[in-house]
């Protein structure tokens, strides 16, 4: 039995200086299971041979997107029977959001020692749970699709213009992400007149037991996870625990600021603000005429006609390396 299954996307972007690497840590280690797809539509056929060998661990080596397609075939294809094993994250990625809420950062060979480390001993101490986000609605193929952050309204678009105008450039991923920043907020200062800058749609949220908002925010977020960006932690104000953490922040400048600099502080969510509200929830409806939302690095579309319905899984297991 191979004590770490490691499953590669070769196509992530941190994967094209990494990959080499990879592979002579895992021909030096003969407990790792090392499997590569060459594109996201083959993890179906990697999640089953990997059942085969019956890992400890299954470390995960991608961007986000890739983090949220493996995900989701472990949640829909039942490869694993009831036990599943523990998920880990190598922090490999423009963003890392998961990886980072896992207390994976710097060297990602390094990590991969620390998960094989971990695996060969005792994995309870390094055992925490999370629930996953389960999307339905806005896909072809009817079937729910699994992560851990949504981002939607303005930052879905500044998201995508990151992607898409910034990330191309070949900056830092900090610069890259605070030039994002600065672009979103000055399409918001300015309105409508600079068609290069991202421009927010109407959406509609609706919460269970606790009502709706609608109109264009300039932050839309869900997501289970611990830490976000800069590495703030997300807290009610009324400190009640809930599986769904919405954060919505309205399009205003003042408030986009205060809520960037109570991210920066660690104190989103700490105190009642007028124009960020924090709601936790065990589903959550969003409405919009194409609006897009972006699930761990997957764009779906939410319609007027076709809402896109966010509920929790049931807990899955993940190996979490000591902050």
């Amino acid at each position: 039995m191979a004590r770490v299954a490691l499953l590669s996307n070769p196509r992530s972007t941190g994967n094209r200086s990494l990959l080499p690497e990879v592979r002579r840590f895992c021909d030096l280690h003969k407990d790792i299971f090392h499997y590569e797809v060459e594109d996201v539509g083959q993890i179906g056929a990697a999640m089953r041979t990997i059942a085969m060998v019956r890992p400890k661990v299954l470390v995960i080596n991608g961007g986000d997107g890739t983090v949220q397609a493996a995900l989701t075939e472990m949640f829909n294809g039942g490869h694993f029977g009831e036990t599943p094993p523990p998920v880990a994250v190598l922090p490999n990625g423009k963003t890392n959001l998961i990886a980072h809420d896992l207390g994976a950062e710097g060297d990602p060979i390094e990590a991969l020692g620390r998960f094989l480390a971990i695996a060969r001993g005792d994995l309870a101490p390094h055992i925490v749970t999370r629930e996953l986000i389960a999307l339905s609605g806005g896909t072809s193929s009817g079937k729910p699709v699994v992560g851990m952050f949504l981002g939607g309204a303005a930052l879905a678009d500044t998201m995508l213009y990151c992607r898409h105008k910034i990330y191309p450039l070949g900056l830092p991923n900090g610069v890259a992400h605070l030039l994002a920043f600065l672009a979103g907020l000055l399409a918001i200062i300015i309105g409508r007149r600079a068609t290069f800058l991202p421009r927010p749609a109407s959406l509609k949220v609706s919460m269970q037991r606790h009502g709706h908002l609608q109109g264009r925010f300039a932050v839309l977020m869900v997501t289970t996870l611990e830490q976000l960006l800069l590495k703030s932690q997300v807290v009610t104000a009324d400190g009640k625990a809930g599986v769904l953490q919405l954060l919505i922040v309205e399009r205003r400048p003042l408030v986009i600021l205060r809520a960037f600099a109570d991210a920066i502080r660690g104190r989103l969510g700490r105190y009642k603000v007028q124009g960020i509200h924090l709601e936790r929830s065990d589903e959550i409806r969003i409405e919009g005429d194409d609006s897009n939302v972006i699930l761990d690095g997957e764009l779906f579309e939410a319609r007027s006609d076709r809402p896109i319905v966010l509920t929790p899984t049931a807990p899955v297991s993940f190996l979490r390396l000591a902050a």
